[in-house]
């Protein structure tokens, strides 16, 4: 004899809500008026059938797990591909790291900013008929030529990003 009891009691007796036991899809057995009873052993089933499937990834969730696992991995050995390609070329002298090209750039601008400091008191000392003004005026542009050294080495990022930004039009 099946044991036969109506979808509240049946929930409650499992341990879930109403709502959550209307989702399991369980086929009622009998009818009375509004109420609705279910078979035990039924329930037992789909229960069984419910948990089976949750621990088990259908065959299609598989297949797009492979397919994308298959993808991740050709992804990663572009990747590798493509690093070691740079790393060859770095070792060939083909390709120079930014971070040095900032500490070359900006140690020569230095030397340089250093070197026309020195400018007016050699044409002072090699030109003593100049004129303090002629060599005043002559400090002053060899200043803003120093200056414009100086900052060279800050300027370098905002360099290299207008070069990129011009040549990717």
């Amino acid at each position: 004899m099946a044991v036969l009891l109506n979808k509240s009691d049946m929930a409650a007796s499992i341990g879930i809500s109403v709502q959550a036991f209307d989702k399991w899809g369980v086929i009622p057995v009998e009818r009375k008026g509004r109420e609705v009873f279910y078979d035990v052993k039924t329930v037992i089933e789909k229960d069984r059938e419910r948990r089976q499937r949750k621990q088990q990834p259908d065959d299609d969730e598989n297949d797009d797990l492979e397919t994308q696992l298959l993808k991740e991995r050709i992804s990663l050995t572009a990747e590798q591909a493509r690093s070691q390609r740079l790393k060859n070329q770095v070792k060939e002298g083909e390709l120079i790291d930014t971070g040095f090209c900032s500490f070359a750039l900006s140690k020569l601008a230095m030397d340089l900013s250093s070197i026309l400091d020195a400018i007016p008191l050699s044409m002072q000392r090699q030109f003593p008929e100049l004129s303090p003004q002629q060599v005043e005026h002559l400090k002053r542009l060899v200043a803003k030529g120093a200056n414009a050294c100086a900052r060279a080495g800050d300027q370098l990022q905002a360099m290299m990003d207008e070069y990129i930004s011009d040549t990717d039009e």
